[in-house]
């Protein structure tokens, strides 16, 4: 373990240099689909997704990539960019990110743009300095620059149309791919399908049967009720020894740290993870430090490199993960990639498994992925380079990224979790 390891902020110790924002862009970008839809889940249907490329320009004409939530709206962070960030850091040096971009988010939408510009901004001082992101985060001397990553889907089984066995199938392209963990979601709307628990937990027992008992399940969040959870879904999810079980109940309710805890504590085999619409060490904290969570789910897109680091130290300071949300593009995937490997809690990362070319066609020579592993180039920054004419191969497609399910047409469902 080097010096580093006593820092107080991640970029103590670099090495001043005169490098100073000249001008920062932000580049909506959409990738709309053809057919019938991207995926869908509970009463959602996707149709497009979106970015929101980050360039920061300097003076010494090193450019910096990076992304904030396009969850956010791209245009709206643009906006957002243009007004706030740009004017305020225009002529700062670099290496003050951790004073000038970290956490400075009081709304949804100032996270998201103050997030993709930390992220840019450590892109360019790995470039300044040579090295990976990843290793001017770590502690170590020789960090790993290989990440586990995990095959995240789970979003297009419908229950109304033969969910179970899409669901098995979708589990076992993915352990023949190479990967040994799977999350899944809910599926399509249980109110609509006249889904219940006494069907659910049998489609549970088929999948964990056709999987195998070493493959890694993970299942990510629950639309029932707090009791039924805790009394019938957590003792299937122990006896069929789930990896973990993801957002139980939302984090940011007021009992969310006490339900976190009986539902840990119902499940003594079974992690719980969340937080991924957390942005700081603050909101982490008690969840770790009282058992109440395994893994922690904040994502760089949100919280930025900076402040991801912090998170990483809290995380490992009371023994438990750090495994980011990752659900959109390549541009959201670069920074979390390197906070999983630069910090000393690092678990695995998520990678989206549905098809979005924003995930790795914008990049000229994309992360090499084999067998569940993701290899890090040793290459300065983040160690991607963009397309050319990547905005006119990817026009911005503005509104919403959803609709309702067409399925659900005359039907009172909510369109997220129903």
């Amino acid at each position: 373990m080097s010096d580093r390891a006593h820092r107080a902020h991640p970029a103590e110790g670099l090495e001043r240099e005169d490098i100073t924002i000249s001008d920062i862009k932000v580049t909506p970008l959409s990738y709309t689909h053809d057919g019938e839809y991207l995926w869908r889940c509970g009463g959602l249907y996707v149709w497009k997704s979106d970015a929101a490329l980050v360039e920061i320009f300097t003076n010494q004409g090193i450019v910096g990539i990076a992304e904030g939530s396009p969850y956010r709206g791209p245009d709206r962070l643009k906006e957002y960019t243009d007004a706030y960030i740009t004017p305020l850091l225009t002529g700062r040096n670099v290496f003050d990110v951790d004073f000038l971009t970290n956490n400075q988010g009081h709304n949804a939408l100032a996270e998201g743009a103050w997030a993709g510009v930390n992220n840019a901004l450590w892109d360019i001082i790995g470039k300044a300095k040579g090295q990976p992101v990843y290793k001017l985060l770590s502690h170590d001397e020789n960090p790993s620059n290989r990440v586990k990553i995990y095959a995240s889907g789970g979003v297009c089984h419908a229950w109304y149309d033969n969910g179970e066995q899409e669901l098995i199938e979708e589990a076992l392209r993915y352990k023949e791919a190479g990967y040994d963990t799977f999350k899944f979601r809910n599926g399509t709307s249980w109110q609509y399908s006249g889904m219940t628990m006494d069907k659910y937990i049998p489609v549970l027992e088929h999948l964990r049967e056709a999987v195998g008992p070493d493959f890694r399940l993970v299942l990510e969040k629950f639309p029932w009720d707090f009791e039924t959870i805790i009394n019938e879904l957590c003792p299937a999810l122990e006896a069929l020894k789930f990896y973990w079980y993801e957002e139980p109940v939302e984090a940011n309710s007021p009992a969310a740290l006490e339900r976190h805890l009986a539902i840990n504590e119902a499940m003594p085999s079974v992690m719980v993870s969340g937080g991924e619409s957390w942005w700081n060490r603050y909101q982490v904290e008690p969840f770790v430090a009282n058992g109440a969570m395994n893994i922690v789910q904040v994502d760089a897109n949100l919280s930025g490199i900076t402040e991801g680091w912090h998170v990483g130290q809290v995380i490992d300071k009371h023994g438990q993960y750090y495994c980011p949300h990752n659900w959109v593009g390549g541009l959201t995937t670069v920074p979390n990639i390197h906070l999983v490997a630069g910090v000393p809690c690092g678990h695995m990362c998520e990678l989206n498994q549905t098809y979005n070319p924003l995930k790795w066609e914008i990049f000229k020579d994309p992360y090499p992925i084999a067998d569940g592993v993701l290899t890090i180039p040793d290459k300065p920054g983040y160690g991607v380079e963009l397309i050319d004419d990547i905005a006119e191969k990817f026009p911005w497609n503005p509104g919403p990224y959803y609709k309702t399910n067409p399925v659900f047409a005359g039907h009172d469902l909510p369109i997220w979790w129903s």
